[in-house]
């Protein structure tokens, strides 16, 4: 989620077939015998009488499940900032020139209005917000429909959290997605490869502790139990150190860290502060001198992308698995 700023690469060859097909580019947003269709999004049954036309999305991950079943013809833009990772890689790629960057900041009321868009795909902490006023009730007072990412259900409060499994979550949007926009079978298809891709991964012997770092140096921001890296971490044979915190993106401590002596520590690569200069912190950082990641050396770098809710996941988990793989038992 995109509450810090941070900043190198994983390996994210997505050979996937028919995943780029593309759609009528100026097809009305008329009924059709597919609609009404209605979905179940995190908690709430949300109807679409038509098909979308006019599309905005909030962040990389969830632009590109929109891009990855190739709607782009469907989206008035995007909201990110510049880092979206290594898209030369993924076999969506086209698609971002085929929609228009709106923003490098975040979704706001206008930014959709300006855009005249019929659906704001965003998450909480992934462009909405209650703060800021931005939620789905504030769109839906403008006439504007939105979809909110299921990873984020977990940010909500109650009965909200721990709505299902991250990697369960992005099934579930792509099969919503595909309801929504009539592309079904094209959802189907790609979930389905995903989760070929995942089961084919080779796993380490043994499941190394893994430390995911996103920020901080007075206190380590991290990935807890509701976080997508940590599904990640753990479908790739590696046992999150911090997967006993019921939260999501999370405020820990560095003596918390030190007493789990991770074997492998994470790198999220996103933001203003690059990866070489939170490698430098924490190998220069007093306090984890003694911790095996840190006396072996073995620290790998992921890209904000793969760590999220997105169409990047299975890539970044055999990524991760073939790492964790070279690591020798204490």
């Amino acid at each position: 989620m995109r509450t810090k700023a941070v900043a190198v690469t994983t390996l994210l060859a997505l050979g996937l077939a028919g995943c780029g097909a593309e759609i009528a580019p100026k097809e009305a947003a008329t009924a059709s015998a597919h609609y009404p269709v209605t979905v179940r999004n995190c908690g709430e049954e949300l109807t679409f009488d038509r098909k979308p036309a006019r599309a905005v999305t909030n962040d990389v991950g969830i632009t590109e499940l929109m891009l990855s079943l190739g709607l782009a013809d469907r989206m008035a833009g995007y909201v990110m900032p510049d880092d979206k990772g290594r898209i030369d890689q993924v076999a969506w790629k086209d698609g971002y020139q085929r929609t228009k960057w709106l923003s490098k900041q975040q979704i706001t009321k206008e930014i959709a209005l300006d855009a005249k868009a019929d659906l704001v795909f965003a998450g909480w902490h992934y462009g909405f917000d209650e703060g800021r006023g931005v939620t789905p009730q504030a769109f839906r007072t403008l006439g504007i429909d939105s979809y909110v990412l299921s990873e984020s259900c977990r940010s909500g409060k109650g009965t909200e959290r721990g709505v299902m499994d991250p990697l369960e979550a992005l099934y579930t949007d792509l099969a919503n997605l595909g309801e929504i926009f009539d592309v079904r079978d094209r959802a189907d298809r790609l979930v389905a490869d995903f989760k070929a891709q995942i089961a084919a991964v080779p796993r380490p012997e043994r499941r190394p502790s893994v430390f995911l770092y996103d920020s901080g140096q007075d206190k380590p921001y991290t990935a807890g139990k509701f976080a997508a890296a940590n599904e990640i971490i753990a479908r790739a044979g590696g046992t999150n150190v911090m997967g006993d915190l019921t939260d999501s993106w999370v405020t820990a401590g560095w003596e918390s860290v030190v007493r789990r002596d991770p074997e492998v520590i994470v790198i999220n690569n996103y933001g203003d502060t690059g990866a070489e200069e939170k490698r430098r912190f924490l190998t220069s950082f007093p306090p984890l001198a003694n911790v095996a990641a840190i006396r072996n050396d073995r620290i790998f770098v992921m890209d904000y992308v793969d760590l999220v809710e997105s169409p990047r996941n299975p890539a970044a988990i055999s990524a991760l698995a073939g790492y964790l793989r070279t690591v020798p038992a204490r």
